[in-house]
């Protein structure tokens, strides 16, 4: 199945018609708090991508390498760690890309605050490492797969921030006002982004 997609298609699938956060509802939580400006969600959303991309890589050469040959040499499934070990992967990461952060751009790591270190915690990045496994991707295409899914969680905060920073001069209603009108929007880009349906899809 997979090893017949070519990685760019799987890359862009990944960016729109796939997108972690608008198709699956991914990585929620930190896209509605850090989407209030342009900066926080354009270094959150960057922050993301480099961690998405790296830990795919690593935790496919961890699953196929190690949990996958384990489980045919002991008869034993050890896929059942996969989890704890793409989580331990991914709060490593974190760590670096925290540590990058406050020492070239101490603005925008006070920004971000604690939303920062709970990229360890956003479920986008672990669903993307659990779905190239589901999906047998090859090496290319997991790492495709990984940069499309950072990709796409950056595209679609830095969206929706722009958008919230013009809804500053709307008249919008109050009860609306905040989450309210954010997922509101969040669902029109989600129905917006299936328009590229036809163009691919991974099922």
């Amino acid at each position: 199945m997979a090893p017949q997609i070519h990685w760019l298609l799987v890359l862009f699938a990944a960016i729109f018609t796939n997108n972690i956060l608008l198709a699956y509802f991914l990585g929620m939580c930190s896209f509605l708090a850090v989407s209030k400006t342009l900066k926080t969600a354009y270094g959150l959303g960057l922050a993301v991508t480099f961690v998405t991309t790296s830990t795919a890589i690593i935790n496919f050469g961890i699953y196929r390498f190690f949990l996958d040959p384990a489980t045919s040499l002991f008869g034993v499934d050890l896929t059942f760690l996969q989890y704890i070990i793409f989580i331990a992967v991914i709060a490593a990461f974190v760590q670096l890309v925290e540590m990058v952060i406050d020492k070239y751009s101490p603005t925008l790591y006070m920004a971000l605050g604690i939303f920062l270190p709970l990229i360890t915690v956003n479920c986008a990045i672990l669903g993307t490492s659990v779905f190239m496994v589901i999906r047998n991707y090859t090496f290319i295409q997991a790492a495709g797969y990984g940069l499309g899914s950072g990709l796409g969680w950056f595209l679609a905060i830095v969206l929706i921030a722009g958008i919230r920073q013009q809804l500053r001069f709307a008249n919008i209603p109050g009860p609306l006002k905040g989450v309210g009108i954010t997922m509101i929007i969040t669902g029109l880009m989600a129905m917006a982004f299936l328009g590229f349906a036809g163009v691919a899809n991974l099922g």
